[in-house]
């Protein structure tokens, strides 16, 4: 089981779409989609942490703010990156991680903000000693594998459409109501007329474009509450550790890091993900610079009392949804979040767009993350090996927290902080599935059988082969009829 991977020097002069710079107006206007896209996700988990702990509205409004910063700079990291050992060069958008959000807020609960902030720091640490040797893990992602992730990561993300298109949370009083499903059903028929029938800039801003709309039509139907902006000051400075010193705790500690190992194989998948849709095939050299990037921004926010950082793989839907591929367009977005975060006012006015509205158009970018694991599995032989198991084992197995939540409840905590992620548990079921149903090694078929020797799991010879024959053979019969066409014609002209 070997996997080929691009090596390429990745600098700007390459000829991939991933290097290549746009004007500045298409990427601060792409960029800010980006933006939109992942800025409830980057919101929710300083939100719920600092509510969690008993932080004032004020303070949570500056945590967030703090948190834009570094999500921003995380950003920068990963798609400019630091000279030849830093940055996965991908465009991929960071921030807080939700596979942290319950240990956080654990660990919040029982050793305040000192003990959040102490954990991260170690768990940074942690993250950057184990980058080296994780990401040689990218051998054991054939295509029936990473296929199988990417297209569980788009089943996965769903939810979180579902969820704000009902309003925002399933707990809310009027969640699903018609006023929700109608803004949110409008929004995903703008987007796709744009996107049917836009060309050129238009077409690639169609979720811009749609979020824009369906905002305004929100406002006019129901309303929009500016509370939180005319509450939210101008500029708000970073300040480290304003929210305690950090405390360093023996079970905080290993919770995060093995919160962190399950964030690396998520952040992994992601990148490997992004690598499909823009051409550049993350190799093990790509996710280890990658995942340094990650263990840097979760050491460096910890200084600032933040949390994990990992890749969003929502915006990886818009990247196959839009066909923009630059990581100048997420660097771009970078420094619009970095702007947000200095500017709270700014980061506020950003929360006004309602969350049926980001729900429409939510549907089709997280579908495209799926077709393009689709697309990889398609690729895909699935004749004399169990590569059809594989994926229906990953998808099963994957989908089980996403569909029914409350499976694992029972379990100990540990265990629950592992298995709440459908992802990871997908992830691993692919590549121990693989394994095990593919090997590596030989296939016996019958051990008390001396003429029974062993035999190379092969892909389908026969077909290979014949298939090779039928090809020569349609080659030579076209180069025989244009002979014909060509003779023909200079008799006509004697």
């Amino acid at each position: 089981m070997k996997t080929s991977a691009l090596h390429s020097d990745p600098t700007p002069s390459s000829s991939l779409p991933v290097d290549e710079v746009l004007p500045i107006g298409q990427m601060a206007l792409y960029g800010l989609q980006h933006v939109l896209v992942m800025y409830a996700g980057a919101v929710a988990v300083p939100l719920v942490v600092g509510s969690a702990i008993g932080l004032a509205d004020n303070q949570i409004v500056v945590l967030i703010g703090c948190d834009l910063v570094v999500c921003g700079i995380a950003t920068l990291l990963q798609t400019i990156g630091i000279g030849r050992w830093l940055g996965c060069r991908l465009p991929l958008v960071q921030g807080c991680t939700f596979a942290a959000l319950i240990p956080l807020v654990l660990i919040g609960k029982e050793y305040g903000m000192g003990g959040i902030s102490g954990a991260v720091m170690i768990a940074g640490l942690f993250t950057l000693l184990c980058a080296p040797w994780i990401c040689k893990l990218v051998r054991f992602f054939p295509k029936v594998v990473m296929g199988s992730i990417v297209t569980l990561i788009g089943l996965s993300i769903m939810p979180v459409a579902g969820g704000w298109i009902g309003g925002g949370s399933s707990s809310m009083a009027d969640f699903g109501n018609v006023l929700s499903l109608a803004l949110a059903a409008l929004t995903l028929v703008i987007i796709l007329n744009i996107y049917t029938f836009g060309s050129g800039l238009i077409k690639n801003i169609a979720v811009l474009i749609g979020l824009i709309i369906g905002s305004t039509v929100w406002y006019f139907v129901d309303s929009l509450d500016f509370s939180r902006v005319s509450a939210s000051p101008w500029i708000s400075l970073p300040v480290p550790l304003q929210f305690g010193h950090p405390e360093f705790h023996l079970i905080p500690i290993l919770l995060l890091s093995m919160v962190m190992v399950v964030v690396m194989v998520e952040t992994m998948s992601s990148m490997m993900a992004t690598g499909e849709l823009v051409g550049r095939k993350a190799d093990s050299e790509t996710l280890k610079k990658g995942l340094l990037a990650c263990g840097l921004a979760t050491f460096c926010g910890s200084f600032f009392n933040l949390f994990p950082y990992a890749a969003f793989a929502q915006n990886v839907g818009l990247i196959g949804l839009t066909g923009v591929k630059s990581r100048f367009v997420v660097a771009a977005s970078g420094c619009i979040l970095i702007l947000m975060g200095l500017f709270t006012k700014i980061a506020a006015l950003v929360v006004v767009v309602p969350k049926p509205v980001l729900g429409g158009a939510g549907v089709v970018m997280f579908g495209m993350v799926a077709v393009a694991g689709i697309r990889t599995l398609g690729q895909v032989n699935y004749r004399n090996n169990n590569n059809g198991m594989v994926v229906a084992l990953t998808l099963g197995l994957g989908l089980m927290p996403v569909l029914v939540p409350q499976l694992f409840s029972q379990l100990p905590e540990l265990a629950r902080m592992f298995l709440h992620s459908g992802i990871t548990v997908g992830t691993c079921t692919a590549i121990v599935s693989n394994l095990i149903l593919n090997g590596k090694g030989l296939h016996f078929k019958n051990r008390s059988c001396e003429a029974c020797q062993p035999v190379e799991l092969a892909a389908d010879p026969e077909s290979t082969a014949a298939r090779r024959v039928a090809v020569k053979t349609v080659r030579v019969w076209l180069l025989l009829r244009r002979a014909r066409e060509q003779q023909q014609r200079e008799r006509e002209q004697e």
